[in-house]
């Protein structure tokens, strides 16, 4: 897999072999290779809402708790590839409040990636049809999107404006992105060796709020770090607590 995601970055930088690449990258002399190579090796499959049940447990489980505790959340999607994930998760809020009148919560998502590729397409937030048909409703089109040319849609700037979008390797430090009620981190971790998972868990830990949340994929789990986190089971799947 890796030589033929390679292979077009090896033939457009005239490149004899894969290790010219490292050793290219390594010396510092290639940040655009380095770049390319990335975009090249990220994996951006994701749909709106996908699996449903993260986003009906946020509906019925953390959404209630945490709008008893404070009126203001603050979310985190973690590799959000073309944004699928953070529009669905504001979408879910919007919802949520729509139903819940007498609910008042303000709610700020940032939503990082490793690819600036994929983020650009985030903060443009238009979509084609394909993107389009994977989980969304036609009522959650004509609620969320407006047309534009060429077939496509694009979400709405009352929603775009709730989303910061930032570029961010996870094997670096966060720190400076702050505090979270709310951690999204899906269908990322299996792409880590033990280790660096167990890493990425511990520091994803410190950075939640007392009694904040973490949602991992329906094949993830905190493996050796479950006496930092509560399981909470829900309906279908569940949830991490930060104890």
């Amino acid at each position: 897999m890796v030589e033929n995601r390679l292979q077009k970055v090896r033939e457009q930088y005239q490149l004899p072999s894969l290790s010219e690449i490292v050793q290219r990258i390594k010396s510092g002399r290639g940040k655009e290779l380095e770049m390319a190579v990335i975009e090249a090796m990220t994996t951006n499959e994701t749909l709106w809402f996908r699996d449903q049940h993260p986003f009906s447990n946020l509906t019925e489980k953390i959404l209630p708790e945490l709008t008893s505790r404070s009126s203001s959340v603050k979310i985190w999607s973690a590799a959000c590839s073309t944004g699928q994930e953070p529009y669905s998760i504001a979408m879910t809020i919007q919802e949520y409040l729509r139903r819940n009148s007498e609910k008042k919560l303000s709610y700020r998502i940032l939503a990082t990636d490793i690819s600036e590729h994929a983020l650009d397409r985030c903060r443009n937030g238009v979509y084609d049809e394909y993107d389009l048909g994977r989980g969304l409703s036609t009522e959650q089109r004509m609620q969320y999107f407006e047309p534009q040319s060429g077939h496509k849609l694009r979400v709405k700037q009352t929603l775009r404006h709730s989303i910061k979008f930032e570029p961010l390797n996870l094997i670096h430090s966060f720190k400076q992105l702050g505090t979270f009620d709310l951690v999204f981190c899906r269908n990322v971790l299996i792409y880590f060796p033990i280790l660096v998972k167990n890493d990425i868990l511990q520091r994803i830990h410190n950075s939640l709020r007392p009694g904040g949340y973490l949602l991992l994929g329906s094949s993830e789990n905190v493996g050796d770090l479950r006496d930092m986190f509560d399981m909470i089971p829900c309906d279908i799947g569940i949830v991490y607590q930060k104890r």
